[in-house]
């Protein structure tokens, strides 16, 4: 039985997770039941299955959850996610992107329509209580936000339960304008847990002491924090003369000067969103102690200060890498046991804590 954790909903009294919670095998192992099959992960963009008929197998959160998946487009230009699992003996049905007529497992030759549905097998006919709806490839729940996708395995809410703040708040946004950037995109390996990486991403108050570049750009005193239930958002202000983002008057924050959202989706997925275009960070669990974190850069066109963009952006990752590496070795000190929140500057930690420990001790 998983140890007992608890968090006062007072921040102003809480102490934080201790630091045998980013140690404890159980929890890292039950995260991927009760946190990640119950939340949504991005997939990628729409084009993927550009055309009908197309086809893109891939694994969902590969090194943790290890779900082979597979993204259809059938002939009425529905886009499916499925389980590229065969239903007869579990062979994978998908072993490389293209396009088909259908889908064919290549073990015992049983077919299915790209939307999933069973349509034969040989050798069945005297099969009794055959077919039946077990035979079809299960389908997941498929959300598009622009061109990206996003699924789950087992949601525990529907997509606008953990989207829906950050969607009505940058309604005036033209999401779908974003391009991929492949070549300012990369992959980081953190040497430290998951969970406090996100940890350091949910609170402003290190950027004096981490990121001096940021820092100068950053109106620090203006930073201010928003909870939501399955989200939250850390609104940057520009300090005069800094870029910032040409608001219409039916946005919510009209008259500031905002340099930067930084939405963050429980339990792993944080946007975050400049004058410029997006910088989208995957957090992907491995081991207790060992992280991938994929930087994906979306622009709204080819921008010349791109590569000065990613300079920067590689810069303050570099930085926080270090510091969460330090703390994946001080959590597991003998001196350590907790620490406090602040209460005007990590009420984003104090709520994700607080998530986490909702999920992990969910009936």
């Amino acid at each position: 039985m998983m140890r007992a954790y608890a968090i006062d909903a007072a921040i102003a009294q809480s102490a934080t997770l201790p630091g045998k919670f980013y140690t404890d095998a159980e929890v890292f192992e039950q995260s991927k039941s009760l946190i990640f099959n119950r939340s949504w992960q991005f997939i990628g963009e729409q084009n993927l299955v550009r055309l009908a008929g197309q086809v893109h197998p891939f694994t969902l959160l590969e090194g943790y959850l290890d779900e082979p998946l597979v993204l259809t487009k059938a002939d009425n230009e529905q886009i499916y996610c499925l389980s590229n699992v065969c239903t007869h003996r579990g062979n994978l049905v998908v072993n490389y992107g293209g396009q088909v007529k259908q889908l064919q497992c290549r073990y015992h030759g049983k077919r299915f329509g790209l939307d999933g549905c069973f349509k034969a097998i040989p050798e069945f006919k005297t099969a009794k209580n055959f077919p039946t709806a077990a035979d079809n490839l299960p389908q997941l729940p498929l959300a598009q936000w622009g061109n990206l996708l996003f699924t789950a395995i087992n949601p525990l809410k529907p997509f606008a339960s953990f989207f829906g703040e950050m969607q009505n708040r940058l309604q005036w946004l033209k999401i779908e304008d974003l391009l991929y950037q492949p070549h300012l995109s990369r992959d980081y390996l953190v040497k430290a847990n998951w969970m406090l990486y996100c940890d350091n991403y949910l609170e402003g108050f290190h950027i004096p002491f981490v990121h001096e570049s940021l820092n100068n750009l950053l109106d620090y005193g203006s930073y201010a924090s928003e909870i939501y239930e399955l989200s939250n958002l850390q609104l940057g202000i520009a300090r005069p003369g800094e870029a910032c983002f040409q608001l219409p008057p039916e946005s919510p924050d009209y008259g500031k000067a905002v340099a930067a959202y930084y939405y963050w989706i429980f339990p792993n997925l944080m946007f975050n969103f400049y004058p410029w275009g997006l910088s989208m960070n995957v957090v992907k669990p491995i081991s207790a102690s060992l992280t991938k974190v994929s930087f994906l850069t979306f622009a709204y066109s080819s921008n010349p200060m791109q590569d000065f963009i990613a300079s920067n952006l590689d810069k303050v990752e570099r930085e926080d890498e270090e510091v969460v590496e330090c703390v994946q070795k001080g959590v597991k000190s003998y001196f350590y046991q907790a620490g406090r929140y602040s209460p005007t500057m990590e009420q984003g930690v104090h709520h994700f804590h607080q998530l986490l420990l909702k999920f992990l001790q969910a009936n």
